[in-house]
């Protein structure tokens, strides 16, 4: 499963590469706009008549990314670092297959490990009911929810909360880096 969303993701590198570079952040507005110059991208990549990568561009799910990854002051994840910083690896890596695998592995571990931060906690998995057993008419039937218990529990709890310093998230926001400009990557 990872590594195949590794193939993908550096499939979107590759494909999506310079893509910064044409980004401009239009100031009118009370909230900045984001806008993607398609037109500048395809023509410095020499991809014009282009028609698969033409009409990804103009895609809903493209402008749903350059408006979630536009912004130049964001969280930094995965993604920005293959297109800012693994252009000339991926570029060299395309004639040698085991180089290749090698970096899709190293990347399906960085996804891994990005989704379960802590390996050492284990998810017990639920077993599947046995057949017939809906029909069972051993069911007990739900408790009833002590009122006054949930009202200590919840008391207790914010009580703890107070004392407890603030609740940070993981991501730290960074300036996006940019990469190379469009013009130095290979056409497709």
């Amino acid at each position: 499963d990872k590594e195949v969303r590794a193939i993908f993701l550096r499939l979107f590198a590759q494909l999506f590469q310079g893509y910064r570079s044409c980004l401009q952040l239009i100031r009118i507005h009370a909230e900045p706009v984001i806008h993607f110059h398609k037109a500048a991208f395809l023509g410095q990549r020499g991809l014009i008549e282009n028609d698969f990568l033409t009409k990804v561009l103009n895609g809903m799910a493209f402008a749903g990314f350059v408006s979630e990854r536009g912004p130049p002051f964001r969280a930094c994840d995965l993604f920005d670092e293959l297109v800012a910083f693994e252009v000339e690896r991926i570029k060299a890596e395309e004639g040698n297959p085991p180089k290749m695998i090698k970096h899709v592995r190293e990347l399906a571990e960085q996804l891994f490990k990005n989704e379960n931060p802590n390996p050492h906690i284990a998810f017990q998995k639920v077993p599947r009911p046995t057949e017939g057993s809906h029909l069972r008419v051993h069911i007990l039937p739900f408790p009833r929810i002590n009122e006054c218990r949930v009202q200590e529990l919840l008391q207790e709890g914010l009580a703890r909360s107070q004392g407890a310093p603030p609740a940070t998230r993981g991501d730290k926001k960074c300036v996006v880096p940019a990469g190379p400009p469009v013009g130095t990557f290979p056409n497709l």
